[in-house]
């Protein structure tokens, strides 16, 4: 279970960052920054904080909801034309740059999940897995991926027939074979394939 150890050695006030949604075929990518109060952290809280992916749905969603009331949150997104346009990479760091911009307080020092850091005002590290080994980076975790799921379930209502609500834009049957059926949003990612690949003879006509 993730910790405290971590913010400890840094000291100061501190900021998990992390991302969702870098794989999915569509939608955007969302990163969120998150600062606890340790104080008004309930130890039950506490130990429900986990890394988003070995949470179900609801435990998710609850403690999302639990955050709004001990951290300070900041959340920040990058949509499909800046993914397409800079990368997923870059759109990732650009959303966590965002994130961390939305925050009211401003930390001393972001700890990163993943081994690059987006440019920031303040100290950054980065944490490989850290959203299994830091609690403030866990919280952001579970930030981005409820924020996340809740995107792309709005946009299943605009666009249905993909299974956004379900695979929340990753490449599953039931999402290609929509591709295949019924085209190409104005969500989906261009650069991926095989949406790129869906693209291409229409572009060579």
């Amino acid at each position: 279970m993730p910790d405290f150890t971590l913010e400890e050695e840094v000291g100061g006030i501190v900021a998990g960052v992390d991302e969702a949604g870098r794989g999915p075929l569509a939608g955007p990518v969302v990163a969120a920054a998150v600062i606890i109060d340790r104080a008004r952290l309930a130890p039950r809280l506490l130990a429900q904080i986990d890394d988003s992916k070995r949470l179900s749905r609801a435990r998710r969603e609850a403690v999302f909801e639990a955050l709004a009331d001990v951290a300070h949150i900041g959340i920040g997104q990058a949509d499909v034309d800046e993914i397409d346009r800079i990368n997923i990479l870059q759109a990732s760091l650009l959303a966590m740059r965002r994130a961390v911009a939305q925050l009211r307080v401003q930390p001393e020092t972001a700890l990163i999940d993943g081994n690059r850091a987006p440019e920031l005002s303040c100290r950054s590290r980065c944490v490989v897995g850290g959203d299994r080994l830091s609690v403030s980076i866990a919280a952001a975790s579970i930030v981005a991926k409820v924020t996340r799921d809740r995107l792309i379930t709005e946009l299943a209502r605009l666009y249905p027939g993909y299974g956004w609500e379900r695979n929340a834009g990753y490449g599953t049957k039931e999402h290609l074979d929509a591709l295949q059926i019924l085209g190409i949003t104005p969500h989906h990612r261009r650069s991926f394939r095989p949406v790129s690949d869906i693209l291409r003879p229409h572009e060579n006509k």
